[in-house]
């Protein structure tokens, strides 16, 4: 986003850099200062997305007992959310980003299917996604990797680095410069916070060690922070995400030849399942598409058709799926019942 962190023109405007409960930390032309929402605010909130969130520009002013109060959200750029559990409304991971870097370790803990999974998020926020593999000095099958890699990360820049050595960092500076807002995302363990910490030349953000036995790693980073760099770009540090739920996403960016082929499709609604004339059968079956590529697909727009359900809800979409509704499983009830 094209706005320096400190905005001497506008005393009054600030950006959340961090968040604690109720509680926000702004920087301003003047310092940090801690805030909170006017009641106005609060009290006009439909939903929990409609709260400050890291990396949110706002208007503050000073309350009765020398508070800092948070009168109004400026309208965000772009928005990283994610599927949380009991809100129907999502999760905001951050806003106001320029560039997402999707952070996944060159170890035991690599994972395609993840990938296509933070992509999917990625391209809904209206930043753009980068695929940043860390721990490249640590990695001796680097171009297997990058192989399977091949089909999921069309149109995505990848960069290879190592912040213990220091490769490829070079590669990330570009996306660093002054004015510019990018944000961190990726498991636990996978060294955002030890990469963040040599981008910023001092050991700011704490880091753990993963474990030996599977290369996974613990929660270091527990709240989301926004850091300035030297360059004058701005950071943002996420806690890790192994089990990443999606609220909203595109698919059609993620896979795209997916969505290419499905316009041959016999049928406008195929579900590219057991429908004659799928395009996209047959491009699995002739070898276009891996099996594993369309099951990846087919998974994460069933997840995202069930957000926002209530339980009841979410149990008839199942039904439906599986047995194509309740009339078709009574069906299926009353001939085994038969047998």
């Amino acid at each position: 986003m094209q706005k320096t962190i400190i905005a001497t023109e506008q005393p009054r405007l600030g950006r959340v850099i961090e968040q604690h409960r109720e509680l926000y930390q702004l920087i301003t032309a003047t310092g940090q200062r801690q805030a909170q929402v006017t009641g106005k605010l609060a009290h006009q909130a439909t939903s929990a997305t409609a709260f400050p969130a890291v990396g949110d520009w706002v208007l503050f002013s000073a309350g009765d007992d020398d508070t800092t109060l948070i009168d109004r959200i400026l309208p965000r750029q772009s928005v990283l959310a994610r599927g949380a559990v009991n809100q129907h409304d999502g999760q905001i991971i951050a806003t106001n980003i320029d560039t997402i870097f999707i952070c996944m370790s060159l170890n035991a803990d690599f994972n395609v299917r993840r990938v296509e999974r933070y992509l999917t998020i990625a391209w809904d926020s209206g930043a753009m996604p980068v695929l940043v593999l860390t721990k490249a000095d640590v990695c001796t099958d680097c171009a297997d990797k990058l192989r399977a890699l091949a089909d999921v990360t069309v149109g995505v820049s990848t960069v290879m680095c190592s912040a213990e050595t220091g490769e490829g960092l070079e590669d990330l500076q570009p996306y660093l410069t002054a004015g510019q807002t990018v944000a961190f995302v990726g498991s636990s363990g996978v060294g955002k916070s030890t990469l963040i910490n040599r981008l910023l030349g001092a050991t700011v953000l704490a880091t753990k060690t993963i474990r030996q036995d599977d290369d996974k790693g613990r929660h270091t980073t527990t709240s989301r922070q926004l850091l300035p760099l030297p360059s004058g770009a701005c950071v943002i540090d996420t806690p890790g995400m192994r089990e990443l739920q999606i609220f909203v996403g595109d698919l059609q960016q993620t896979f795209a030849e997916i969505t290419a082929l499905a316009a041959d499709c016999k049928f406008n609604d195929c579900t590219h399942t057991s429908e004659p004339g799928c395009a996209v059968q047959a491009a699995v079956a002739d070898g276009r598409v891996s099996l594993e590529r369309l099951q990846s697909y087919q998974k994460l727009q069933r997840e995202m058709s069930y957000q926002g359900l209530n339980s009841r809800q979410l149990e008839q979409a199942k039904i439906q799926r599986m047995f194509g509704g309740k009339q078709a499983m009574k069906r299926v009830k009353q001939r085994y019942h038969r047998d």
